[in-house]
């Protein structure tokens, strides 16, 4: 029974991943197929195909999208962009969201700065037991000038949704910086644990604060 388990198990960590992976993609694909309802009847690719093919709406969501990037990057597309932002900002309840959503957008995915750029184990919540973040900011102004210590600014996700969290403030000390990616640490976060990346001494010269021995 115990390897007819251990079989069970192994076949199910084969093929859960698979099938999760297959429905969000069939999902994403669906939901992106569902912008040529945005075209002229005529010019839907069904009617002239005469098949829906999976996967044109993927093409014709990225030509959108860089066709849109490369219209706000220009000057005409910037003031467009700060104008329909200027009119969501009058709107209350609109307001509140979208300045969030665009602010955590551009956390994540801008290039400048150091935020979701580290990885960091802190103590926490108590002494003795370690949780990973990820550091958002390093100058932290009035919150420094208060603790009178060099402070980082830390997201701790949630499991297994690591875009859900809470922000702690940590003694720059106190915090240990890893070599684990951002990716790899939110694979950890959202496998319970189960998925460890793979480290080894060797892999940098700076070994860890603490030991086993001590």
């Amino acid at each position: 029974m115990k390897r007819l388990r251990r079989y069970l198990v192994a076949g199910i960590l084969v093929w859960l991943p698979l099938g999760v992976t297959f429905v969000l993609l069939r999902f994403l694909v669906g939901v992106m197929d569902k912008t040529l309802n945005l075209l002229p009847k005529s010019y839907q690719p069904v009617e002239w195909l005469g098949v829906a093919i999976p996967g044109l709406g993927v093409i014709l969501t990225i030509i959108v999208l860089l066709l849109t990037g490369v219209l706000a990057a220009n000057f005409v597309g910037r003031s467009v962009v700060g104008g329909w932002e200027s009119l969501l900002e009058r709107i209350p309840v609109v307001r509140s969201i979208y300045s969030a959503a665009k602010n955590f957008t551009e956390i994540v995915f801008s290039d400048s700065g150091n935020a979701f750029k580290k990885v960091l184990l802190v103590e926490y919540p108590r002494k003795g037991i370690y949780t990973l973040t990820f550091q958002t900011a390093t100058s932290m102004g009035e919150v420094a000038g208060r603790t009178g210590e060099d402070v980082v600014c830390c997201f701790v996700p949630t499991t297994p949704n690591p875009t859900s969290g809470f922000l702690i403030v940590v003694p720059k000390k106190d915090v240990i910086e890893l070599d684990m990616t951002v990716d790899a640490a939110a694979k950890m976060v959202m496998s319970l644990g189960v998925v460890v990346p793979t480290w080894t001494k060797e892999q940098t010269a700076e070994l860890p604060s603490k030991t086993p021995e001590e």
